[in-house]
């Protein structure tokens, strides 16, 4: 929903209820696009982003155990010599 700055002051505690609630909100100043009403997202706690960082640490250690040694991975290009083929 787009709304003149001039008809916002009218109406500013129902734009910000339907902010709020997800809709768009954008005031305009002259018919361009000036502000978008967001709401504002909490930010999580310090233990909430510790869990997460290990979550992600976790995953990341199962996946690189899980996954075949790099050391090895073009061996196919190669003969028994050791000669490329």
């Amino acid at each position: 929903m787009k709304v003149s700055v001039s008809e916002a002051k009218g109406q500013l505690t129902d734009l910000v209820r339907r902010a709020e609630a997800g809709e768009e909100v954008i005031l305009t100043r002259h018919g361009h696009p000036a502000v978008r009403l967001l709401p504002v997202q909490e930010r999580p706690d310090r233990a909430r982003r510790r869990a997460v960082l290990n979550s992600v640490r976790a995953m990341a250690i199962a996946k690189a155990a899980a996954g075949s040694s790099a050391a090895r991975s073009q061996d196919f290009l190669y003969g028994d010599d050791g000669m490329p083929e």
